[in-house]
């Protein structure tokens, strides 16, 4: 797993590290374009919303959505990326922060509208996974959602499945959405919809009860 120097390190190529992955269609980032643009239309049929996204990067679909008007507050462990997102997002409030440890406490008691996350998630267990999206809970407003767009599957056999046949690259220190196993330890919690984009990609819905 690539620590904080890692990812200052990556940041500068991650855009076309993620191009390459994705025409080719292999993983982990297979269906990235088509799952960004899901979260994107999603968002979008709410104006001006407030949106918090979990892992920025190089502000790829933040940027999109600053640009139409939402309200963006934004956490990413690292510097280079902020360094680059910022200038597409100028009044955006980018924070520099370890989602390892939670939620920054400049976020804890705000509302949003959206939470949102895009291929960060996977670098917490699946048990942390848990508990962060029961903080994430907290912080959304009543009719809100939280859209997780990941390396993700159905069930634990098509994860077995895309590491066979990716075994090569496979990377054994991320911690990839089975959505039946998350649901079933969430859903006394709150409601949550899984929609597949590629064999190993998907957007992931969740909502309050």
């Amino acid at each position: 797993m690539l620590n904080k120097q890692g990812f200052n390190l990556w940041a500068d190529g991650y855009d076309k590290t993620v191009q390459v992955s994705e025409e080719n269609g292999v993983y982990p980032f297979a269906g990235y374009r088509e799952i960004l643009n899901t979260i994107f239309k999603e968002v979008m049929e709410r104006e001006n919303s407030r949106v918090l996204d979990i892992g920025f990067g190089t502000g790829v679909l933040t940027a999109r959505l600053y640009e139409n008007g939402h309200h963006i507050d934004g956490i990413d462990f690292s510097q280079r990326m902020i360094a680059l997102a910022q200038p597409k997002m100028p009044n955006a409030n980018l924070l520099e922060w370890d989602i390892a440890n939670g939620l920054p406490s400049e976020v804890k008691g705000k509302q949003y509208d959206f939470i949102v996350s895009t291929y960060a998630l996977h670098h917490l267990t699946d048990e942390d996974k848990v508990l962060f999206i029961k903080g994430l809970l907290q912080l959304l407003s009543e009719d809100g959602k939280i859209l997780i767009g990941d390396i993700a599957f159905q069930t634990r056999q098509q994860l077995g499945t895309c590491k066979n046949d990716s075994n090569e690259f496979w990377d054994e220190d991320e911690f990839y959405f089975v959505f039946n196993e998350v649901r079933s330890v969430l859903e006394d919690y709150c409601k949550l919809e899984f929609l597949p984009i590629s064999h190993c990609g998907g957007v992931i819905e969740i909502t309050k009860r």
